[in-house]
């Protein structure tokens, strides 16, 4: 098949694109540094040509909360309509578990904005959801420290690796559409203060983490359900142990 990855050269992208290439398909890394731009609408009609799957992965570049719906939108509108011109038979997205469950956070209701355009659009979907990666809990702890102290939720979060969520893509992209939204998480649910403390100790971290049933997760407050997944959600296979050790060990090469 023929498999074009918006968001091709980012961090899911890059992985998906390695992953979809080793099986024999035939890959489209596409993103503006390679000359195809959903906002812009350039090279995207000549990207799409002969398409059969297409594979959202685009990240908006700013988070500001008008803005990043102004890009969710606009890049879901070019890309659904290039789609259907294009005949594209699946166009898979992947989006955030807990998108509608937080209003106050604008990123997810920018999520679940592209999310509806994608429902009503009439091609054939997918939307696979995954939980927080790994990768951003440094971010995380960044945003909540407030001088020596990193004040978070004790909420459960049940974080995965941005491997096994390319791994799911790659799985989902060449399997028929589903016409609706799959989830995917860690092997293992941890209260998100826990996850930071345990991120900072292995990174030789000093700030102290103070676990606050009030603190905000980037506008929003949290309670267990909010960043963990449904009763049928597939399940990765790398836990955060063994992920922080070989992130750490790299690290220190």
């Amino acid at each position: 098949m023929k498999i074009v990855v918006i968001g091709g050269t980012g961090l899911i992208g890059t992985k998906l694109v390695k992953n979809l290439s080793e099986r024999g398909h035939d890959v489209l890394a596409a993103s503006p540094n390679t000359g195809v731009n959903t906002i812009t609408r350039e090279g995207l009609a000549e990207a799409l040509d002969g398409a059969d799957v297409v594979v959202d992965v685009a990240n908006a570049p700013v988070w500001e909360d008008k803005a990043v719906l102004e890009f969710f939108e606009t890049s879901g509108r070019n890309l659904l309509a290039a789609e259907a011109a294009a005949g594209v038979r699946h166009h898979v997205a992947l989006s955030i578990v807990g998108s509608e469950r937080l209003p106050d956070n604008g990123y997810f209701r920018a999520k679940v904005a592209q999310e509806n355009l994608i429902k009503a659009s009439g091609i054939p979907y997918t939307i696979l959801r995954a939980t927080q990666f790994f990768e951003f809990v440094g971010g995380i702890a960044q945003s909540a420290t407030v001088g020596e102290e990193v004040h978070l939720s004790p909420a459960l979060i049940q974080p995965i690796a941005s491997d096994d969520v390319a791994a799911a893509l790659a799985d989902v992209a060449v399997a028929p559409p589903v016409n609706g939204t799959v989830e995917i998480a860690g092997p293992e649910a941890i209260p998100l203060d826990e996850l930071v403390r345990r991120f900072l100790r292995a990174t030789q971290g000093t700030h102290k983490v103070v676990p606050d049933v009030h603190a905000r997760y980037f506008g929003a407050v949290l309670d267990d359900q909010s960043l963990t997944p449904g009763d049928n959600a597939r399940l990765g296979a790398i836990r955060f142990k063994d992920w922080l050790g070989q992130s750490t060990a790299q690290a220190e090469r």
